[in-house]
């Protein structure tokens, strides 16, 4: 059996539900010879405690500490701006939740009171598809609200203020930016503005498109004219919120079906 120095620090710690380490990443130090004693000791004790796996977060201002803990065994989990994730299996079998794997993003179906469609050009697909009118919309930041990103996303791109109506439905796909999963939402939203001022950075062209043009018009992909279609046709899923449910609506969002009129008295 390995004998621990009682004169090397163990690094700071905490153990999760799940009989995990969590190293705390304030605490480390910025010397990587003395990061691997303090590593090669708390490993040791890690494992006579019978803990499950490491999870070790590196701050970008100690990153020359990276390179230790690899030789050590821990590999990339995720990583942000500011730091990296890595994992260590103290056994074998031990279960490692995966990171992230989807983008969301939420495209806007504006129809006014003439039944015109609000559409956008993108730049990026001028040269490749120029006449390729798609729903405005894009991806949601972290921490945002699908509705207020998908209003956002709109008024951005077009000028165009809306308000949030209904999601109707969504796609989900595989092997999008990077190899993720990606997931696209869309939304009815009624138009509380006409007057078009596009994002030039971004966007091609916009334009309030007569909904029977648009969905018979031969640029637009199938995807594209089935889903609004659609949505023309349904009711969708309105925000909503469950008496008694005890969660923070600031983070977190539900969507519910619209009820008739028998289900209001």
């Amino acid at each position: 059996m390995a004998v621990i120095d009682a004169e090397v620090q163990l690094l700071a710690a905490t153990i999760n539900v799940f009989r995990g380490v969590v190293v705390d990443p304030d605490a480390l130090c910025t010397d990587p010879a003395l990061f691997s004693l303090q590593l090669a000791q708390s490993l040791t004790a890690w494992k006579a405690a019978g803990y499950q796996v490491v999870w070790l977060e590196i701050p970008i201002d100690k990153a020359a500490l990276i390179p230790a803990a690899a030789q050590a065994g821990f590999i990339f989990h995720h990583s942000r701006p500011e730091s990296v994730m890595m994992t260590l299996r103290l056994e074998p079998d031990a279960v490692i939740p995966p990171y992230a794997t989807h983008y969301i993003g939420a495209g806007g179906l504006v129809l006014n009171e003439r039944r015109e469609l609000l559409v956008v050009t993108e730049r990026v697909h001028r040269h490749r598809r120029p006449h390729y009118y798609k729903l405005p919309g894009g991806a949601l930041k972290p921490g945002e609200h699908l509705v207020h990103a998908v209003i956002r996303e709109v008024r951005e791109e077009t000028g165009i203020h809306t308000r949030f109506r209904a999601l109707m439905g969504f796609r989900h796909w595989h092997g999008y930016r990077y190899g993720k999963s990606d997931i696209y939402f869309i939304c009815r939203l009624e138009p509380l503005t006409e007057e078009i001022q596009i994002q030039e950075s971004e966007i091609e062209e916009s334009m309030w498109i007569p909904l029977e043009r648009y969905l018979a018009d031969e640029h637009v992909g199938v995807f594209n004219k089935q889903m609004v279609a659609a949505t023309v046709r349904g009711e969708g899923l309105v925000p909503g919120w469950f008496e008694g449910y005890d969660a923070d609506p600031e983070s977190r969002e539900l969507f519910v079906p619209r009820l008739g009129e028998e289900s209001r008295d």
